[in-house]
């Protein structure tokens, strides 16, 4: 931490003032001395916030590679990654700053002082040359780099949903396939019963799964529904609709139950951010239903929107300490619950959230705690 000292002539000079009366000039000294040493005061603390930000080692620019993350590019850079948002100067001569492409530079640049990270992009201008330029590049948003590794999270941005009410227990469903048969596959065609939505052709197969509960006080707080596939609706005949199942995850049984396609894709051009509120809650669930859980694992957390939980949020999980048995003055006591890794929300809901585990210094489990990090 780099701190601002004075000298032994400098203490001895305000010693001398100090007793020298309260005279006029005195009185002018000591005020003087007084705004210096407050001004040195803003110093140090403006030196101390920057070192606290910028992770030692820091590099002064960080060319964007394929495959990066901004959750990746922020660690570079920053002790606490979730504080990108507060040192982000976006570029005005760049269209569209906040999308970040293979190929950009990311610089460390100071603005009053204070640590920024900004952005440049490079224009190739014929074969073999470049020019670091502010202008604009012409580039799909598909391009970009995104805030966490789309892959890893990929059933939950195309497949499968948290559902907030039983609507997946009034919805149509699978009857039957060709033949008679109960289980259908991709490029079958089949039937469909229930109530279909006037114009709609285009729906998910989903099966019910868990129902997720608040591990305190009972709320239900979302209903797991599993992707299965996809149907386009051929022709509807009271009731039952003739289906041709275009794309299949695993087997489709009678009972799946049908949802209106949806455009799923989640925004992934958002920051690492630390949550407005504060934020308790736990883990409840890993998905793939194992027990243990680890780096890149999505996790569901209690805690929603109406918690004041954002997209982009960073959260820190803790350990539950452990009950050891005190042999000095008998019984038993907690131990402090120790921190072990870090998860980014990446889809929230009025009463839960999905989560990615990107940090993990110890195995993690259901029922660890997340809090503000």
């Amino acid at each position: 931490m780099r701190c601002i000292r004075l000298s032994m002539g400098s203490m001895k000079t305000i010693i001398r003032l100090s007793a020298a009366g309260p005279n006029k000039t005195g009185s002018v000294s000591m005020k003087k001395i007084f705004l210096a040493l407050a001004a040195a005061s803003l110093l140090s603390v403006f030196a101390w916030a920057q070192d606290s930000v910028l992770k030692s080692g820091h590099p002064d620019e960080y060319t964007v590679q394929k495959g990066d993350t901004l959750w990746d590019i922020s660690g570079r850079f920053l002790n606490t990654p979730w504080m990108w948002p507060e040192i982000w100067h976006v570029n005005p001569q760049i269209e569209n700053p906040h999308l970040i492409y293979p190929g950009d530079v990311i610089k460390l640049i100071y603005l009053d002082g204070q640590p920024r990270l900004t952005l440049e992009r490079t224009l190739k201008l014929a074969p073999g040359t470049t020019k670091l330029s502010p202008s604009v590049r012409v580039q799909s948003a598909e391009e970009a780099i995104t805030a966490i590794p789309l892959d890893k999270i990929d059933s939950f941005l195309s497949r499968s949903r948290i559902l907030e009410s039983n609507e997946l227990d009034i919805s149509p469903y699978m009857l039957a396939g060709p033949d008679r048969r109960l289980i259908v596959g991709e490029g079958d065609a089949a039937y469909a019963r229930g109530n279909f939505a006037e114009g709609l052709t285009n729906y998910g197969i989903f099966r019910k799964g868990k129902i997720y509960k608040d591990p305190v006080t009972g709320e239900i707080l979302g209903i797991y529904a599993q992707g299965i596939g996809t149907v386009n609706i051929d022709k509807i005949q009271g009731e039952v609709a003739t289906v041709h199942v275009v794309r299949s995850y695993e087997e489709i049984r009678q009972g799946d139950r049908l949802l209106p396609s949806e455009d799923r894709s989640v925004d992934s051009i958002f920051f690492p951010s630390a949550p407005d509120t504060d934020i308790e809650g736990a883990i409840i669930d890993v998905e793939g239903g194992v027990t243990q859980v680890g780096k890149y694992n999505v996790v569901m957390v209690n805690r929603g929107e109406r918690e004041g939980l954002q997209i982009g949020n960073v959260l820190a999980i803790y350990k539950k300490g452990e009950v050891v048995r005190d042999r000095v003055q008998g019984g038993s006591i907690a131990l402090p619950d120790e921190r072990a890794g870090l998860l980014m929300v990446f889809r929230t809901f009025d009463k839960m959230s999905l989560g990615l585990v990107l940090e993990a210094d110890r195995p993690l489990a259901v029922t660890d705690k997340v809090k503000n990090p």
